[in-house]
């Protein structure tokens, strides 16, 4: 394993300096790259040289690690509004950039933070997961024998993480990747929240307190519908501003060759209550877990029923009632395949203005369409889709590669309209959750559970209650 410094032996202009060098190379390359472009007549193709210094700066920002890791991750999800394809695609590559401290640096912070609690637990030295803001190490509760885990802060995030975030976005101003405006403060504003949001534990910790009750409260109706859900018991005793406690599970990552070699009668179920829950947290629940990283969830195999196991809270969204009220107008408009009921919504949306050109409309509806496909009637489902029973089968679809391009196209354009950073989460998520429907390959119709949820919504958006500046809070 490679050493690396903590955050804290790093200064923050250190820091900020060499992700504005790296950047500002790109960003010349850029610059270059859009001139050429000009002269060749505008061929949309990134350049060699565009593409190498792009992946030159997301090396840098790997190195940095920390927050600068987890900023380029969010920018890789949402930036194709903002950013270069090239930068966007290099980005992608931090997906993978989380190497674990080594325990000697992570000892000395649990230490501070536990104090002499720490001295109840065994800790294991090696880290089974790693992030990256945190990472997460087994322990053992020395009185009673259980096993735990202890998910650790990175120690010095809270110090440099509006520095790191402040140095990127000045890098990107600098490099002309993006523009200032109103429309982009709020993006960035909205980003720079997440990210503080991810680092307050006691945040999470209430969050995840919520659901792990909610779905206490509906175990028995779940399980009769051959759906279950498990939210880790949080051992309150071992927690602290930097570390958060929970129960351990041993389960299974979705793309793991035992949970491949179930039945698909079970994958079906599983593929089922991930839908549902996407539903279940937007219109029951008032939130939205928006990170749809596989990472976040494990798949517990049991003879009397499979879990899905639910595992982070860090990035959770609340949406306001006329926010969910225009979302199900647009979803139940994208199950009739109702074209205009659906610009209508995305206008309510934000992502369309009243002014937009016919063309914008037709694009972004286009997307939304297709985006919207597996949510169906089972008779308009593309035959070309279905199995012999007429089930939709969500792997062989290959639905996300065909959004993907489609979402390319209408970015390309002049027309583009950049979406609310809502949408952008909310749309993050739902292709999330196809995807994992997807790689569970899959074969169900979703439209009677869908329409169960839309339905009442239009009418009768869930019932919040306010908390969060700006948020809506449990």
């Amino acid at each position: 394993m490679s050493k690396r410094p903590s955050l804290t032996r790093r200064g923050a202009f250190g820091r900020g300096l060499a992700v504005s060098v790296a950047g500002l190379r790109a960003g010349g390359a850029f610059a270059l790259d859009s001139a050429l472009s000009r002269l060749r007549g505008g061929d949309g193709q990134d350049s060699a040289l565009l593409r190498r210094e792009a992946r030159r700066f997301v090396a840098e920002l790997g190195r940095l690690k920390g927050t600068y890791v987890k900023i380029g991750q969010m920018f890789a999800l949402l930036g194709e509004h903002f950013l270069p394809p090239a930068l966007t695609e290099a980005l992608h590559e931090l997906e993978s950039a989380t190497e674990p401290l080594p325990w000697p640096e992570i000892e000395p912070a649990l230490r501070e933070a536990l104090g002499a609690r720490l001295d109840e637990l065994d800790v294991e030295p090696e880290a089974i997961a790693a992030a990256s803001l945190a990472q997460v190490h087994r322990a053992t509760i020395r009185k009673t024998g259980e096993t735990i885990v202890l998910k650790v802060q990175y120690p010095g995030l809270a110090d440099v993480i509006d520095s790191d975030f402040d140095a990127v976005v000045r890098m990107l101003l600098l490099a002309r990747w993006i523009k200032a405006g109103r429309e982009l403060d709020d993006w960035l504003g909205s980003l720079r929240q997440q990210l503080h949001n991810e680092i307050d534990y006691e945040r999470e910790a209430a969050i995840g307190d919520r659901v792990a009750a909610l779905v206490a409260e509906r175990r028995e109706a779940f399980a009769e519908r051959g759906i279950r859900y498990h939210v880790p018991v949080r051992h309150a005793r071992y927690c602290a501003d930097t570390v958060l406690a929970l129960e351990y599970i041993d389960g299974d990552p979705v793309g793991s060759p035992a949970v491949a070699r179930l039945s698909l009668g079970r994958r079906n179920a599983l593929g089922r209550g991930m839908l549902e829950l996407f539903f279940l947290e937007l219109y029951e629940w008032g939130l939205l877990q928006t990170d749809p990283n596989f990472g976040n969830f494990l798949i517990r195999r049991r003879p009397e029923g499979d879990e899905l196991v639910l595992l982070d809270f860090g990035s959770t969204l609340y949406c306001d009632d006329d926010f969910l009220t225009n979302l199900g107008s647009a979803i139940a408009a994208g199950q009739r395949q109702d074209r205009e009921i659906l610009v209508e919504a995305l206008v309510g949306l934000g992502c369309l203005r009243e002014d937009s050109s016919d063309f914008a409309r037709q694009t972004f509806s286009d997307f939304c369409l297709q985006l919207l496909e597996p949510l169906r009637p089972p008779e308009a489902l593309p035959k070309e889709h279905l199995n012999r029973r007429g089930e939709y089968c969500w792997g062989r679809s290959r639905l996300m590669q065909r959004v993907g391009r489609q979402a390319a196209t209408s970015a390309a354009t002049r027309h583009f309209t950049t979406p609310t950073r809502e949408f952008a989460m909310i749309a993050r998520k739902l292709t999330g959750v196809f995807t994992f429907i997807a790689v569970l390959d899959a074969q169900f119709n979703a439209h009677d559970t869908v329409h169960d949820y839309i339905d009442d919504a239009v009418d009768d958006p869930v019932d919040n209650h306010a908390g969060e500046e700006g948020e809506t809070a449990p």
